[in-house]
């Protein structure tokens, strides 16, 4: 038996090797495929040990080791029934002759990183995951924690173990405790300046400047502009919206009473303000973050 692990979801790869150790009666045999060498497929592929009839072999980026990689095929249909190979391949080329007989062969999962679509799906992973560790979150504290820390399930995960050990999990609590992921930081700094206060601009982008990327930063601003756009366009609640254009609705909730003030007129200001930026960072020399400071400082002042 074959079993590829593919993707760039490195969490769910680790929890789907995890299971499958766990339903495993025998100690794994794990090896890195970069340390292995020809001669030693036959001993890994073919059948039982002195100690075991079955076994399990797990072998992490084999294809990062390009001469065994490309003889696999050779051993695919010999291997011994007593043998459970697993492959995790984060990257593998799919293109390789390798890779298309493993797709004959093998069971073959992939698992993908979750994306803006998918933000119901990691607020009912929360919650679950929650419960498994003896915590209760209601979809208030859910969405708060998602749009708190992002789509990242190992940041999710460390989220849901430092809440874990206070007891009754509130939404305010979570603001309180768990650190803000860029994307939330970006949100308060936007939001800031779309409540006029520059003092708080200047002082937050001053903070940003240390630890993140410029043109990240800005990309992040860029999206929440799209929504805030969206939100003023659209004549149906912030939740249909947010479901329209996949994003979190938690945060559109927050942008909608701006979208409501400002309307059509003052959004497409905005939108014309961030597209300058957007021109000036692409054509000329200027520093980015004093483009950023100056859209979001035009942004208040509307």
């Amino acid at each position: 038996m074959i079993t590829v692990l593919t993707g760039d979801n490195s969490f769910e790869i680790t929890r789907a090797l995890d299971a499958i150790v766990a339903g495993f009666d025998g100690v794994a045999e794990k090896f890195d495929g970069s340390d292995l060498e020809l001669a030693q497929l036959p001993d890994l592929l073919l059948g039982g040990t002195l100690f075991a009839d079955k076994r399990l072999v797990i072998i992490r980026e084999l294809s990062e080791n390009k001469s065994l990689w490309d003889k696999l095929p050779d051993w695919l249909e010999r291997m011994d029934s007593d043998v459970h190979l697993v492959l995790a391949e984060p990257k593998p080329d799919k293109r390789t002759k390798t890779y298309k007989d493993l797709k004959k062969y093998a069971d073959v999962k992939e698992f993908g990183l979750w994306g803006d679509r998918d933000i119901q799906l990691a607020e009912k992973w929360v919650v679950d995951e929650a419960k498994r560790q003896g915590v209760a979150l209601d979809k208030k504290s859910a969405q708060t924690l998602v749009a708190r820390v992002g789509l990242d399930q190992w940041q999710l995960l460390h989220a849901i173990e430092k809440v874990a050990v206070l007891g009754n999990v509130t939404p305010e609590l979570i603001e309180n405790i768990v650190e803000a992921s860029p994307t939330e930081n970006v949100f308060n700094l936007l939001d800031s300046a779309l409540r006029g206060d520059t003092h708080k601009v200047v002082a937050m982008i001053k903070t940003l400047q240390r630890a993140q990327d410029p043109y990240m930063t800005f990309g992040l601003l860029s999206g929440q502009v799209f929504q805030l756009a969206a939100l003023a366009v659209a004549d149906k609640p912030s939740s249909d919206v947010a479901r329209d254009i996949g994003a979190h609705p938690y945060a559109l909730g927050k942008l909608a009473p701006h979208a409501k003030r400002l309307g059509r007129t003052g959004t497409k200001k905005i939108v014309i303000i961030f597209a300058e930026a957007d021109t000036a960072m692409k054509s000329t020399g200027a520093d980015p973050w004093l483009l950023i400071e100056k859209a979001l400082i035009k942004t208040a002042s509307l």
